[in-house]
């Protein structure tokens, strides 16, 4: 999906929508046709008002992984993962003027669950650069042009 952007100088605040995942997702049970033109329809929304920066689904968790560390160590544990209340479904990007501008958008988010019925999704709030004191670390972000607003 392409990425929107907006001036920089602008009041703006990035959040991460997550659909949670559910075991239709996990056993790769593919959403039905209207809820991707809805899902579209929404997206098409946020696009026309320039606040969507990302979004894309997730594969399953039993092709990914996870690195646990301990100290220096590290190792790798393949999935799939038993939680599925803990794994995250897919995600959608927003840059919005406020927190409540984001709540009235997720509020207009369409159930992503396969069959309709429980599904739930978590809204939190990205970190800028900004947010940081300046160090030579955060001008190193700044200057590959990571984390902070487009």
């Amino acid at each position: 999906m392409t990425t929107n952007t907006k001036q920089q100088g602008d009041a703006t605040m990035r959040f991460m929508i997550m659909v949670k995942a559910s075991k239709d997702m996990e056993a790769g049970v593919m959403p039905p046709e209207k809820l991707i033109a809805e899902m579209a329809e929404y997206h098409e929304e946020l696009v026309k008002a320039g606040a969507l920066l990302d979004a894309s689904g997730l594969q399953p968790s039993s092709k990914g992984w996870r690195i646990k560390y301990s100290g220096e160590k590290r190792s790798v544990i393949d999935g799939p993962f038993a939680e599925t209340k803990e794994l995250i479904g897919g995600y959608t990007l927003i840059q919005v003027k406020s927190r409540e501008e984001a709540i009235e958008w997720t509020k207009r988010f369409p159930n992503p669950s396969i069959d309709g019925r429980e599904a739930e999704i978590e809204v939190r709030q990205l970190f800028e650069l900004e947010d940081f004191g300046p160090s030579e670390a955060i001008e190193c972000f700044r200057e590959m042009g990571v984390g902070g607003k487009r």
